[in-house]
């Protein structure tokens, strides 16, 4: 159990990345589908290259999703190198054409949603592996649950200013994903480092 709660982490780590990028693939589809002639080739192009990186991501995981906790230590950084590619190609988008204030809303809104689902599903799983433990860490476990809804609920409702704030820059708005993704990680790592030790108790 042991080896399956950092597994867990790293699962849940990687799967809220890939639904971000779907999240904004989507997106970037909707807007590209409604781009005149001359701009429809490049929104495009940029799907594709977004595209292209998201399958990158996906296929490490797919190839890593059954090795150990060594493997996926390292496994990460090469996924957080793609994510970070992934991010600036967004970046350089929203900086090379313009305001584009719709369209940066209409991601931002897209990829907080999946954000917020990330972290339902996160505390899915975990409740779903503490309730196959011990019933004597059942306290341990509520509390990081507990913890978890609530930094949830903290990052939910930032996200939730700002979407109806409208405006933003795309700096301001992915420094609020960003942040509201460090929380995710946070916490995630934090409920499953309460599995694994409870479960080295038992």
């Amino acid at each position: 159990m042991l080896e399956q709660s950092s597994m867990h982490f790293y699962l849940n780590w990687a799967k809220e990345r890939i639904d971000e990028m779907d999240a904004a693939l989507g997106s970037f589809e909707i807007k590209a589908g409604k781009a005149k002639a001359g701009a429809e080739i490049k929104a495009n192009q940029i799907v594709a290259d977004l595209r292209k990186c998201r399958d990158e991501f996906q296929a490490e995981l797919k190839a890593q999703a059954q090795a150990g906790e060594a493997t996926w230590a390292h496994t990460k950084m090469d996924l957080e190198r793609q994510w970070n590619s992934f991010e600036t190609q967004m970046k350089a988008y929203f900086e090379n054409a313009g305001k584009q204030i719709d369209q940066q809303q209409a991601t931002f809104k897209d990829v907080a949603g999946a954000q917020a689902r990330a972290w339902r599903e996160a505390a899915d799983k975990f409740r779903e592996a503490a309730g196959k433990m011990a019933a004597s860490h059942a306290g341990e476990f509520k509390a990081a649950l507990e913890q978890m809804r609530a930094d949830a609920s903290t990052a939910n409702a930032r996200l939730a200013t700002l979407k109806q704030a409208g405006g933003e820059s795309w700096a301001v708005l992915s420094a609020a994903l960003a942040e509201s993704r460090k929380a995710f990680d946070q916490a995630n790592q934090a409920v499953w480092h309460a599995l694994k030790g409870s479960d080295a108790k038992s």
